[in-house]
Formats: structure tokens, C-alpha cells, sequence
């Protein structure tokens, strides 16, 4: 069994001395905060549990003289001891930790959910008010000159004309594509401000720029048989 602190002992004597000299008709003073009393019966206990402690081979817990209550043991008979007084604002932390993350449901997917629904919207009633820009149905006699692709694969088409089709088709945009994959491992900064993203913003403006002007290229620059045309000459061979 543990005995009492040290500093506990002392607070208690110097109680018990300020309670001895009130009773005795000298004048007493409130004690002071932190000040705590010590019952003697616990000093008592305390005393018999260090002796019991120092006898060599003890191992059975002594009972009192007058026989009533084993010592050491609280209400219904359960041996209780005091180990130490710990003061409360050392084991809470009252300070609110900032946290700079948030759950990606309801937070993320329900704004992007509403985006969704809105692009929806707007999609329905453009194509109320809007015709589809769609021509005649196809002859198989006669194929327009110039034959170009939709507008998101001339950049593609544009390409054909300039490398071989296996590097036009399938290594220039695979290596475009693994190095998009790729990008968030290459660049791990957290931070959503532009100018501390100069690495993914430069290459998302390359990215973007090259195929843009591919596709402007192939849109207003190919005339009939593919050609290249100035389209402030010859015109604009470009339809949706």
C-alpha cells in the first residue's frame, strides 16, 4: 500500500497546529486556497499501512485494535488507498483545436450534387429555346471535303497530319495522360492558392494552350482536303 505524500503530511500538521490554537482561544484565520485537512484516522491508517509495509514477508492487511473495520477497506468493505492529488487543468485541454479538414460527405458530394442539378437545368432549357445544329441525314455517295472530326477530336485529327498515326494516336496523348495521372504525386502541396501551385498550373497551361491551338488550327486553318487556308481568303471551312 502506497503511503501519502509528503507535501500532504506537511499541510496536514500545519492544519491540525491552526486548529489546536483556535481552540485553545487564540484567534484563527480562514486557511488560505489550497490549503486541505487530513483526517487523523487517515494519518492513523496511513502510519499502520507504512509500518505493516516495512515488516519483511508482509503481506496481509492489519486490522484496526477495536475490531470493527479492516483497515484499509472503504464502505461495503472495499480496501481503498490514496495514491496522489492531481490538479484538473493538468490532464484537460481546454484549447479548441483548428481543424482544416472536413468530411467529403455532406460537405463536397452536396455541393457537387446541386452543381450538377443546376448544369442540368440549364442544359434542358437551352435546348428548349435552341435548336440543335444538326444537318441532313448522311449520303453515302458523296463525302464533304473538307471531312473533319467534332471539334474536341480535331486536335487529334490535326495531329495525324504532322507525325505518324502511332505517335500521333496513341503516344503523344498516353504520355499526356500519365503525366496528368501523375501530377498530384509530383506536386504535394496542399495549398489551393495559385501562386504556391506554379508547378500544376504551368503544366495545366501547357497542357491546355497545346491542344487548343491544335483544335484552332484544324477549326479555321483546314480547308478542302485538309489543307492549310488563311480563312480571311478562302474562308471558314468549320461547322458543328
Amino acid at each position: 500500500m502506497a503511503g501519502i505524500p509528503e507535501h500532504l503530511l506537511k499541510r496536514a500538521q500545519e492544519a491540525r497546529e491552526k486548529a489546536a490554537a483556535g481552540a485553545g482561544g487564540a484567534p484563527t484565520s480562514a486557511p488560505a486556497d489550497g490549503d486541505s485537512r487530513i483526517s487523523g484516522d487517515l494519518l492513523d491508517r496511513n502510519k499502520g499501512a507504512v509500518a505493516l509495509a516495512e515488516k519483511p514477508g508482509a503481506t496481509v492487511v492489519a486490522a484496526p485494535a477495536n475490531g470493527s473495520v479492516p483497515f484499509g477497506a472503504g464502505p461495503g468493505g472495499h480496501t481503498q488507498r490514496l495514491l496522489t492529488v492531481v490538479k484538473s487543468g493538468s490532464i484537460q485541454d481546454v484549447k479548441a483545436v483548428p481543424v482544416d479538414k472536413v468530411h467529403t460527405w455532406p460537405h463536397l458530394l452536396g455541393i457537387e450534387f446541386v452543381a450538377a442539378l443546376a448544369c442540368t437545368a440549364f442544359t434542358f432549357v437551352f435546348s428548349w429555346f435552341v435548336n440543335a445544329p444538326l444537318l441532313q441525314a448522311a449520303n453515302f455517295n458523296q463525302t464533304p471535303n473538307p471531312s473533319k472530326a467534332p471539334w474536341y477530336f480535331l486536335g487529334l485529327q490535326e495531329l495525324l497530319t504532322m507525325f505518324h498515326p502511332m505517335i500521333a494516336g496513341v503516344t503523344i496523348p498516353g504520355m499526356g495522360l500519365i503525366l496528368m495521372i501523375f501530377a498530384p504525386y509530383l506536386d504535394r502541396n496542399e495549398s489551393n492558392r495559385p501562386e504556391d501551385r506554379k508547378f500544376l498550373t504551368g503544366l495545366w497551361t501547357v497542357h491546355l494552350m497545346f491542344w487548343a491551338v491544335l483544335v484552332i488550327i484544324g477549326s479555321f486553318f483546314r480547308g478542302p482536303g485538309f489543307n492549310f487556308v488563311f480563312p480571311w481568303r478562302e474562308g471558314i471551312f468549320f461547322e458543328l
